[in-house]
């Protein structure tokens, strides 16, 4: 049960309105708060600001932030339910009031690594041990 990583993808129309940074702390606490599900030495959360994108028609000037994770598999369906629905809720929260002014789609999407598929070299892990 290692690694858990998130990828924010936004659109740059949100650029100067949207606190992506503030996204970005928001995902890593909820991910060093699980109660050691997700160790902190795997931790990654990064933002990727998108320049070139579609949405709907075309025509508005609509935005996106889709957040994928990519853990390691192993934790409980139940965990799983409960983490991502709060974390949505929290995402939801971080954006509500720009929600309530723009159009906006939020998205969350969750991925398990097949470990046999995954090649790591970390030695931030060793900071976290407990002696």
């Amino acid at each position: 049960r290692v690694m858990a990583h998130a990828v924010v993808e936004w659109t740059s129309n949100l650029e100067g309105e949207a606190d992506i940074h503030g996204l970005l702390e928001l995902i890593a606490a909820a991910m060093r708060n699980s109660g050691g599900v997700f160790p902190w030495g795997g931790i990654r959360v990064r933002a990727i600001r998108l320049d070139d994108y579609v949405i709907a028609d075309g025509k508005a000037d609509d935005a996106f932030v889709n957040v994928t994770v990519k853990m390691g598999a192993g934790r409980s369906a139940e965990f799983k339910q409960t983490f991502f629905t709060d974390l949505f809720e929290q995402i939801k929260a971080h954006f509500a009031e720009l929600y309530a002014r723009r159009y906006l789609a939020l998205s969350l999407y969750v991925e398990e690594a097949d470990e046999a598929d995954s090649f790591k070299h970390n030695n931030i892990h060793k900071r976290f041990k407990k002696d």
